[in-house]
């Protein structure tokens, strides 16, 4: 496996990044299966791992260092913060307050005394962004956190942050995760360019659409049930912007064949051969989800075929708006209403 360097740390990294979001309660329940993935992964090249405190209510972080024991220097080591844990006030967010004890709760579920990139998973539309990067700034003082990064912030956000870490000498966001894929390219117009600029990572999430480009759905299939974890903005395949994914997704899967690889194959190769990509955060929930998305980390794809995909999604373009799950309120229409 051929790595590459997170922006402009000097840290080497797999193209694929082990996202764990499936393993606990919202996915793998299975805490021994889980564990043997993320030891396949690692065995595989695999050296970045991303999780967050509120995957499974920290059930997630758990796992990982459990898996991790022994092995922990083998890899890049990511967490988020920000979300709610609890219902009680201060218990998210990007405050001093919460990321202090936030960090500490992490640090002890993962049995590790440092986080290698810790990462703010939102932007808050109503604190000063310098409030979090001076926190965070503290912790790598301390040695608790080597790096800090952003997740699904917008171009406009990740200047903004740029900036205050210049102007008051705070420690800088070094990487960006935001969602990816050859259905939801809206990074490619701001939020890529931004990253390239200042010299980010980009470790991008939800690389096959959120179940899209794994081939689990296609034009014969049967409807697919809503339900929380599949918004019936995204998932209603009675919905017009939803059929013209199933459209481009049959042209997808030929486009695979015709090149000789799978369509995850061709999904994954996508994300990972932007220039402006550093990693693609895959997250299987078993095992066999794991060794399909493997292969992907050695596929080259031909201009010929990156052609036939802007062909069917054109850069720059997400088919369906609801599957944009970040941005500025300023991206929104009612933002802009007076």
């Amino acid at each position: 496996m051929e790595y590459r360097l997170l922006g402009r740390t000097g840290v080497e990294v797999s193209p694929l990044c082990l996202g764990t979001m499936m393993f606990g309660a919202w996915g793998n329940k299975d805490v021994d299966d889980s564990i043997r993935i993320i030891h396949r992964a690692m065995d595989a090249g695999i050296n970045f791992i991303d999780t967050a405190d509120v995957y499974s209510a920290g059930e997630s972080e758990e796992i990982v260092g459990k898996a991790l024991r022994g092995r922990r220097d083998d890899v890049v080591l990511a967490t988020k913060f920000f979300m709610p844990m609890g219902k009680e006030p201060n218990r998210s967010g990007g405050s001093r307050k919460w990321i202090m004890q936030a960090v500490e709760n992490s640090l002890r579920r993962l049995g590790t005394d440092y986080i290698d990139l810790y990462q703010v998973h939102r932007p808050s539309a109503v604190m000063d962004v310098e409030e979090t990067l001076g926190a965070l700034t503290d912790l790598v003082r301390q040695g608790k956190v080597r790096y800090i990064g952003s997740s699904s912030y917008s171009g406009s956000q990740i200047v903004e942050a740029q900036v205050a870490s210049r102007e008051r000498n705070l420690a800088r966001f070094v990487t960006e995760q935001p969602p990816y894929s050859i259905l939801v390219r809206g990074i490619e117009q701001d939020v890529l360019p931004t990253t390239e600029r200042h010299g980010m990572g980009t470790l991008t999430y939800s690389p096959l659409a959120g179940g899209w480009l794994s081939g689990k759905w296609r034009k014969d299939t049967a409807p697919t049930p809503t339900s929380a974890a599949r918004p019936k903005a995204r998932f209603d395949m009675t919905s017009g912007a939803n059929q013209q994914k199933l459209e481009v997704v049959d042209a997808l899967a030929r486009v695979a064949e015709e090149a000789g690889i799978s369509l995850i194959d061709l999904a994954l190769g996508f994300v990972i051969n932007h220039p402006g990509v550093t990693s693609a955060i895959i997250g299987p929930r078993t095992m066999d989800q794991l060794e399909s998305q493997l292969p992907a980390a050695d596929v080259k794809l031909s201009v010929e075929v990156l052609d036939r995909i802007d062909g069917l999604v054109a850069p720059g373009l997400t088919l369906n708006p609801d599957d944009n799950s970040y941005g500025a309120n300023e991206l929104t229409a009612a933002a802009r209403r007076r």
